[in-house]
């Protein structure tokens, strides 16, 4: 399926630029002066999110800056510009009355999260195969994912079946069978941030799922809150960089 820029601006010594691959919208950020090899960082976006919520978008300029890498992020199914399908929007609509009701949001969010990710893993592949035929990254271009939440319950079986990723941080996710599957077949480097007082989310099935990553190098990050405030100085800048390499290594 073939990318089609749409738009580009330049600003900050970074080149943003949208795209489509057929009906899957997202952006591109790049160095203005594309080092050799620079790497690819995959952001997924949380729940009810979208590509360019400003907390992605200042993340992803900061590794193009200070990391030299490009980065990338689309909209997830029902998200951004992608209309919800009708069953999307009951599962929706049935999270969010539970919510405002303090209801358990797992027998909702496991369903919904498993759809999104059987939808979302392979037009995260169709991306890199895309990307990876433009000159300035190619085929041998590692690659990361980084992404909270929902994009975390994207990432986690992204990671286990796409083996051009090599490192990746996780964290704040809801935890159910089908993710604890996955979990046991991603045996590349991870982060992973457990929000350690979410009522939402229960402490110890993060800390089983952080057990159940095949992973032999992985690190957990603990953090007071919930998963709606991750601090960002909890995230190890560092981490892609030692992973990847790129110029932000140096």
């Amino acid at each position: 399926m073939q990318l089609k820029f749409l738009a580009e601006t330049s600003s900050d010594d970074v080149v943003d630029r949208s795209f489509t691959i057929g009906d899957i919208p997202g952006v591109l950020w790049s160095p203005v002066s594309v080092p050799a090899g620079a790497p690819l960082l995959l952001m997924g976006h949380g729940g009810g999110l979208h590509k360019r919520s400003p907390g992605l978008a200042s993340r992803a300029r900061e590794a193009v800056v200070r990391d030299g890498f490009h980065v990338v992020a689309i909209d997830a199914p029902g998200h951004g510009e992608r209309r919800r399908s009708r069953r999307d929007q009951q599962w929706v609509d049935a999270m969010l009355r539970a919510r405002d009701e303090d209801e358990p949001l797992a027998p909702i969010i496991a369903p919904f999260n498993g759809s999104l990710a059987e939808r979302a893993v392979p037009e995260w592949q169709l991306t890199i195969d895309a990307l990876q035929e433009l000159p300035g990254i190619g085929a041998g271009a590692p690659i990361g994912y980084s992404g909270m939440t929902t994009a975390s319950a994207i990432g986690i079986p992204l990671a286990a079946a796409e083996p051009r990723i090599r490192a990746a941080i996780f964290g704040g996710v809801f935890v159910y069978d089908a993710i604890l599957e996955a979990a046991r077949r991603v045996t590349i480097p991870i982060e992973f941030l457990l929000p350690w007082n979410d009522h939402e989310i229960d402490r110890d099935s993060g800390l089983a799922l952080f057990d159940t990553f095949a992973s032999e190098d992985k690190t957990l990050h603990a953090f007071p809150g919930s998963h709606f405030h991750v601090p960002t100085e909890r995230i190890d800048t560092r981490f892609f960089t030692r992973q990847l390499g790129g110029p932000g290594s140096r």
